[in-house]
């Protein structure tokens, strides 16, 4: 290829070789299935004890939910989406004065997903920006265009407040004080990756994403409404989320699978392209603290299950997400404790 990334503005004819998949490892277009009974949670419920509820519900037996009614300012997140679109429609020499492959970078433009590991290249671009504390990290954000610090500071802000408040609907759904959770996490890290996916000639034979859980506590997902392309494994089937009107779609990450002793699900996703249109997310993540030690509460534990996972601390558990392939098993399989029978 002649450029880093593949947000280059000229259209690909043919998938070049490094994107296609092996055969048995393509996506199978032709079975999935929609999934059409995605909970979808108004957090503007009177009613708390039912949203806990539900939510509850989702964790357990979906690992992942819809909200509506979110807090979030609808107007902020058109913004959003309006200088996440401009960003990757700058021309392909101002981009790349940002690229990197090297993860640690607190921002950075990168393609794929490993790009130094892989064997078989993903059908995506990013924009990976660190945002807490924001005036830590917005410094060294992009300042073209010339709106996007401030829009997306904003953004920030609130998609972190909402994050919080789930957090403690979570917490309360598996019978805890309410702050639990935010009390394990610690100072919680937040970070985001403007996904942009190109048109792309033969979408049956490569992804966006390949099958992947989430190495944080929790993912707060703003989906392209024009652009369908978010699959989720549910019944050891394929099933694609259809993005729903001012809604955003909240994945359980890997720890607080591990906080709730295995109860509630990380679950496994993927991202597929479209032949004819671009698609765009932004994937919010919180993450617990480097130190924080991630462990069940006693009373997760005291059904006579035991502590399904090890402790661990986060920067221990993320250094391990991060040494591996993203479509490996799943990294909590490195942490399980040894069943003793």
């Amino acid at each position: 290829m002649d450029t880093k990334v593949i947000s280059t503005g000229i259209p690909y004819t043919s998938l070049p070789e490094s994107y296609i998949r092996p055969e048995s490892e393509r996506p199978k277009l032709s079975e999935v299935e929609v999934c059409e009974d995605v909970p979808i949670i108004d957090l503007c419920c009177d009613d708390r004890s039912s949203i806990v509820q539900q939510i509850g519900y989702a964790c357990r037996f979906y690992g992942f939910f819809q909200v509506i009614n979110h807090g979030v300012s609808l107007e902020l997140v058109e913004k959003m989406l309006e200088v996440a679109n401009e960003f990757f429609r700058l021309p392909v020499e101002e981009k790349l004065k940002l690229y990197s492959d090297d993860p640690t970078k607190t921002m950075r433009l990168s393609t794929s997903f490993n790009v130094k590991k892989e064997t078989v290249h993903n059908w995506r671009d990013y924009l990976r920006l660190h945002c807490y504390p924001l005036d830590q990290y917005v410094p060294e954000w992009p300042s073209n265009p010339s709106t996007f610090k401030d829009t997306v500071s904003s953004y920030c802000k609130q998609v972190r407040e909402l994050g919080f408040r789930l957090q403690e609907l979570i917490a309360e759904s598996l019978g805890l004080e309410k702050d639990h959770i935010k009390d394990v996490l610690g100072e919680q890290g937040q970070h985001m990756a403007v996904n942009y996916y190109p048109p792309c000639p033969q979408p049956d034979l490569t992804y966006g994403l390949p099958r992947h859980t989430d190495p944080n506590a929790l993912t707060i997902l703003l989906q392209d409404l024009q652009v369908s392309g978010l699959q989720v494994l549910k019944d050891g089937k394929w099933m694609a989320v259809k993005p729903h009107p001012n809604a955003f779609v909240i994945n359980i990450g890997d720890q607080l699978q591990a906080l709730s002793n295995g109860r509630y699900k990380s679950v496994w996703h993927r991202a597929l392209v479209n032949a004819d249109k671009p698609r765009m997310s932004v994937a919010s993540f919180l993450c617990p603290s480097d130190d924080a030690l991630i462990s069940p509460p006693v009373k997760l534990t005291e059904d006579g299950t035991g502590a399904v996972y090890r402790s661990f601390t986060y920067a221990e558990y993320y250094k391990k997400f991060w040494s591996r392939n993203l479509d490996q098993e799943h990294c909590l399989e490195n942490f399980k404790n040894e069943i003793i029978p």
